[in-house]
């Protein structure tokens, strides 16, 4: 059995997966400076104790329906390749360990866009678990 640790994140009807390394810490709904001209999904900056960190939107990034105005979020400040940056998400539930053997590819029913961010996925409790490659979902180029 080769156990893998994941930090379980909601983004409208998703679970997504970001592995339990990566994350920093949770913030709950922290101001943000608005970037003009930034890519869209970056909902601004924010400041972590002196250090500036952008604020992507993972409803933005995987192609879904903004949130509801009043609905609150989650900053989930993260490792990105050799940045830290905060993944904005609907809500941050737990850590779950499932077994890494069991992974399994993401099935065609997942919209593309949301395909091109993940991994892999798992059942965990009769829910779909998506392993969200967080190095391509942070990144921020003309190309994605």
């Amino acid at each position: 059995m080769s156990d893998e640790r994941y930090c379980l994140l909601h983004v409208g009807d998703l679970l997504l997966g970001v592995e339990v390394g990566r994350v920093q810490e949770v913030l709950g709904d922290v101001p943000v400076t608005p970037v003009p001209l930034a890519d869209p999904s970056v909902t601004g900056l924010l400041n972590l104790r002196g250090r500036i960190v952008t604020a992507v939107d993972a409803r933005a990034r995987l192609g879904l329906p903004p949130r509801e105005e009043g609905q609150g979020v989650a900053n989930v400040v993260m490792t990105a390749g050799a940045e830290t940056v905060s993944l904005v998400v609907d809500a941050e539930e737990d850590v779950a360990d499932v077994d890494g053997l069991n992974c399994d590819q993401v099935p065609e029913t997942v919209a593309s866009t949301i395909r091109t961010f993940v991994t892999g996925c798992y059942q965990l409790d009769n829910r779909l678990l998506l392993v969200l490659d967080a190095d391509r979902a942070l990144t921020l180029t003309a190309t994605t």
